[in-house]
């Protein structure tokens, strides 16, 4: 099956501590049906010190729940849903369905 979200992609949170936080997608984790957003669901961890890290409390972001982001609209910015269609030169694409866009190849 196809992916709705892709790395690259601008999207909105929907739910939790940091919704309407909006931010690219950075890395997706299909197995977990999850995916990590740039500067969004920051965590702190304390380090302990290796060779290569030194010790101290790092941030970073954490993954989210694909169920809890959208993706943001191109055309007005706002949560939408991701269909699939085929075009007339036969590829298939993603498409925004709040607007009808089209985002990309799949």
């Amino acid at each position: 099956m196809a992916a709705k979200l892709k790395k690259g992609d601008k999207v909105v949170v929907l739910t939790g501590k940091d919704k309407g936080k909006t931010g690219e997608v950075v890395k997706v984790l299909p197995k977990e049906n999850r995916l990590v957003v740039q500067g969004v669901n920051m965590v702190k961890k304390h380090q302990k010190q290796t060779q290569a890290q030194e010790a101290g409390i790092r941030a970073f972001e954490a993954p989210l729940q694909i169920s809890n982001v959208a993706y943001m609209d191109p055309t007005d910015g706002k949560p939408t849903r991701v269909g699939f269609k085929t075009l007339d030169d036969g590829r298939k694409v993603r498409f925004a369905k709040r607007s009808g866009e089209v985002i990309g190849d799949v």
